[in-house]
Parts: C-alpha cells; sequence; structure tokens
C-alpha cells in the first residue's frame, strides 16, 4: 500500500496503539491531543507514560496540538476520543472535512447528551459519508506490546472497509470486515455494562460456572438490545460480540471490569472511577441503555439489576436475584425452535 497521510484524534491508550501501528507501518501519521506536556513528552522521548507507558512509539509518530494542520493534511482519520467530548470534536473539525477523507470511529459508548452512538454523529456532519466504525477485544496495552489482535472494520461502504483494512494490517494485528455498522458498534457500547458486572462477579470469588452464566447471559442481552434497534444477531458471534465480550468481562486490563472490581469490593462508584483516572464508558452507557430499555420495554435483568446497585443504592443480591428469578425461559433467542411456533 502506498504512503498515506493518517490523522488519529485522541491521546489515550487505544488511539496511541492505533497511531503507533499506522506509522511503523510506513504511513504519515500525526496524533492530536489537547495536552502539550504530553504531545512534547511524545515527540521528545517516544512514549505515552500516562496511558502506555511501557510501550515505545514509532519514531516517525508525531504528535501535535495543531488540530487544523493534522485534519488538513490527512486522508484517514480515526476518531478515538472519549464518548463525552465525541460530537464536540466533530463538531470542530468539521468545516476541515471534503468529500475523499475517511473518518473512522474507534469510541465504544453513547453520546451522553442523547440515545446516539458515534457514527450517527460522524453521519451528521455530511461532508463524507466514508464512515466506518473499528471495534473488537483490543486491550490497548495488548496491542501495544504486540500481542496477536483481531479487530472489526464495520461500515456499509466496501472501500471504507478495504482502505482501514490496509491502514492497519500488520503482523501481529488483524482486522476483519462486517457491513453490519449498527450491530457492531453496539456491540462495543454494550460490552461495557457487563464488563462492570463481571468485574463486580470476580470480586466476590464467585466459581467458573458462575462466570460463564453472566457472560452468555449478558450476550443475550445486548444482542436482544441491538437486534431492536436494527443489528444483525449474527454479528455478536463474531470478535465484535462474543470476542469483545469475552475480552473485556475477564481482563484486569479492561476499565470497566476495574470499576465493577472495585464496587464488589466494597467502594462506591465515586471512590471507583476516581482510584482508575480515566473514562469508563460504561457508567454512561448502563444510564443510556436502561432508559431504552424501559421506553422499549426490553426485557434486560442484568443491566437493569447493575443499574439499581450503582444509581439508586440497592443491595447486591438484587442483582442476582433478577438474573436467578426473571421471566425469560429460552437460552438462544434467535434460534428456531418448533416448541416455540
Amino acid at each position: 500500500m502506498a504512503k498515506e497521510t493518517v490523522c488519529v484524534l485522541g491521546g489515550g491508550s487505544f488511539g496511541t496503539a492505533l497511531a503507533n501501528i499506522m506509522a511503523n507501518n510506513g504511513h504519515i501519521v500525526s496524533q492530536w491531543m489537547r495536552n502539550e506536556e504530553q504531545v512534547e513528552e511524545i515527540n521528545l522521548t517516544g512514549f505515552n507514560s500516562r496511558y502506555l507507558p511501557k510501550a515505545q512509539l514509532s519514531e516517525e509518530l508525531l504528535a501535535t496540538t495543531d488540530l487544523e494542520a493534522a485534519i488538513a493534511e490527512s486522508d484517514a482519520i480515526f476518531v478515538s476520543i472519549p464518548s463525552k467530548s465525541f460530537e464536540q470534536v466533530v463538531e470542530r473539525i468539521t468545516p476541515l472535512l471534503t468529500p475523499d477523507k475517511m473518518l473512522i470511529s474507534t469510541t465504544k459508548g453513547f453520546n451522553p447528551n442523547r440515545f446516539e452512538l458515534m457514527s450517527d454523529i460522524l453521519f451528521r456532519q455530511s461532508v463524507t459519508d466514508k464512515i466506518g466504525v473499528l471495534s473488537g477485544p483490543n486491550l490497548a496495552k495488548e496491542i501495544a506490546a504486540g500481542q496477536l489482535t483481531g479487530s472489526v472494520i464495520a461500515s456499509p461502504d466496501d472501500a471504507v472497509r478495504s482502505h482501514a483494512v490496509e491502514l492497519l494490517k500488520s503482523p501481529t494485528f488483524r482486522v476483519y470486515e462486517n457491513s453490519d455498522i449498527k450491530g457492531v458498534e453496539l456491540a462495543g457500547a454494550l460490552k461495557n455494562i457487563y464488563a462492570i458486572v463481571c468485574g463486580l462477579a470476580k470480586a466476590l470469588n464467585v466459581g467458573e460456572n458462575t462466570m460463564a452464566m453472566i457472560m452468555t447471559r449478558s450476550l443475550a442481552e445486548m444482542s436482544r438490545f441491538a437486534v431492536h434497534f436494527g443489528a444483525n444477531p449474527m454479528t455478536f458471534l463474531g470478535l465484535a460480540g462474543m470476542g469483545d465480550l469475552i475480552a473485556t468481562c475477564s481482563s484486569p486490563l479492561s476499565r470497566n471490569y476495574q470499576v465493577g472490581y472495585a464496587l464488589g469490593s466494597g467502594k462506591t462508584l465515586e471512590q471507583a472511577v476516581a482510584e482508575l483516572g480515566q473514562v469508563a464508558e460504561g457508567v454512561n452507557t448502563l444510564r443510556m441503555v436502561i432508559l431504552e430499555a424501559e421506553k422499549n420495554q426490553l426485557y434486560m435483568p442484568l443491566a437493569l439489576g447493575l443499574s439499581k446497585l450503582v444509581f439508586d443504592g440497592c443491595q447486591l443480591d438484587t442483582l442476582v436475584q433478577t438474573m436467578m428469578t426473571g421471566e425469560l425461559k429460552w437460552d438462544v433467542e434467535f434460534a428456531t425452535y418448533e416448541e416455540k411456533k
């Protein structure tokens, strides 16, 4: 692939890991962030000590605070901004876009101001329709360490998918394609809720049977919610669904898992988030999903139980009761059973 000019918006762990892959692939990569000290550190030392302290970054990766220049010079733009700031940054770059530029969201969450995915925000800018979403079991520290990793690029546009695959493919990072942008993005956002549940369960030293049950029922809730909003249920059997769920629900590297573990250890939500020092998207996602589930009468006992625990001060046994005494009796909802007819 010919050398391209790429911009990654955001100075966090995943944005840095992606920028480093593309810089190592020989592309001209700029990484925009607001923090001038962080920019100076990356350019002088080759390290992003706050988010990826052990990862030596490519000498070809240039950090910058000049958003306008970074956008103007880039063919492809990866938006790796936390959900709370995503809309603001997209509004800022919209006047700088042209129809030939490609926009890829890597943020797993919802707009905190309304029920809206990151791709919805990107499509609203209406300058370019070359839009996609990157999601999967992608723990940034493992990517930066060269661990074998798979991800999914989702877009209705064939050219966007193939372009993203070429930019990111490496000996340790493999990108698969999916046209179901809604399903892939909802999978990435929703699993953060259940990572909190699993972290909480692990702190309580539950057995492997329990963990398997929680993860499997989590997948059922995720797909039930997503299919209602137009997703393909089969998407949840892939890397963006089951793959991401397993990685996030079983790894202490997951921010949402860490929040859940802290809750299970007796700490408040405020204490858990303060100790983490980074954004845990699952907390905002939980608020948004519960509102939509109630509005659309969607059965989500695990998410509801966690919501009562986190926001309403209910006891932990509320979460257990909602799972063990729920109404639903079918294991796999989207399979075809003669007895269900």
